[in-house]
């Protein structure tokens, strides 16, 4: 390919120095490349003038076919290019992400890049992200997917909350108080078992537990019905009125959520969209993350 564009741009202008320029490399680089060619094909191309160049019969074929022959891959590729640049930015995120997170934010984001669409594909699974597809995913973990390219977003701080209204003036000192309250925890998700267990709650202690998708957890404990667990962040406002107390809180290493992407290139709207999420972390929500330092090497 590198000979066929050689002599193609040497072909077009009838002047190796010429063809060089435009290629942006070296006269005898040209050169060598048609000579190598020629050698490939078994016929000469070019016969040097005292101006430049002139092409062969055999050479002046050639020339054609590739003009064709390029001009068919540039318009392929700007089919390619332009389909890209109007297809819509799909981000695949968890439903409590996307309601508690995201959603709150997106007005923002579409004040300040009106002309791209986004789609949210909300699901609990982790999708395969591939191209063409799902652009990109927000992950919970420890930011380790086999090749995937992944950024901490949000660090995993397990924060234990609960609305004033129900727990009123109560201080709860240690977790197996929580046994007298019901329990809220998201469907398919056992982090808070584990937290309780890690606490000194073993798997067969009495409790009251009501699992619901993520979207309704905060709903739950906003309301009063229960006692969760989730992400600050989540909650921050609610967090900074007072209407939400934290009761207990477990700061857990490497463990977050994750902006995650296929290694490779980017699209340029996935980018924009990383960036913008990003800044959107608001200084309280980071002073809502309990990790050392040296955990967020």
């Amino acid at each position: 390919m590198t000979s066929l564009r050689a002599f193609a741009a040497a072909a077009e202008f009838q002047n190796l120095t010429r063809a060089a320029e435009a290629l942006n490399v070296t006269h005898s680089a040209v050169s060598q490349q048609i000579r190598g060619l020629e050698q490939q094909l078994g016929t000469r191309l070019i016969t040097r003038t005292r101006h430049g160049i002139s092409l062969t019969s055999q050479g002046e074929f050639l020339s054609a076919g590739l003009l064709e022959a390029f001009a068919e891959m540039a318009s392929v590729t700007e089919r390619v290019t332009s389909a890209e640049s109007v297809r819509p930015l799909v981000v695949s995120a968890t439903p409590m992400f996307s309601s508690a997170f995201l959603m709150a934010r997106l007005s923002t984001f579409i004040d300040e890049f009106p002309n791209i669409e986004l789609r949210i594909d909300s699901t609990i699974q982790a999708v395969d992200l591939k191209p063409g597809g799902i652009d990109m995913a927000v992950r919970y973990g420890t930011g380790r997917w086999s090749g995937l390219v992944s950024q901490m977003l949000l660090p995993g701080c397990l924060t234990v909350v609960a609305s004033r209204e129900l727990i009123g003036n109560r201080v709860l000192k240690n977790p197996v108080e929580l046994l007298d309250f019901t329990l809220l925890q998201e469907q398919a998700s056992v982090e808070f078992d584990l937290w309780l267990e890690k606490a000194g709650i073993p798997p067969e202690a009495e409790r009251k537990v009501i699992r619901m998708p993520g979207n309704m957890l905060l709903d739950g404990i906003r309301r009063g019905d229960g006692i969760g667990a989730t992400v600050p962040a989540f909650v921050s406002d609610e967090l900074k009125s007072g209407q939400l107390v934290a009761l207990f809180d477990d700061p857990i290493p490497r463990i977050g959520y994750y902006l995650v992407t296929l290694s490779g290139p980017v699209r340029p709207v996935a980018k924009l969209f990383i960036q913008w999420l990003s800044k959107s972390i608001t200084e309280y929500e980071k002073s809502l993350f309990r990790w050392p330092p040296g955990h967020l090497l």
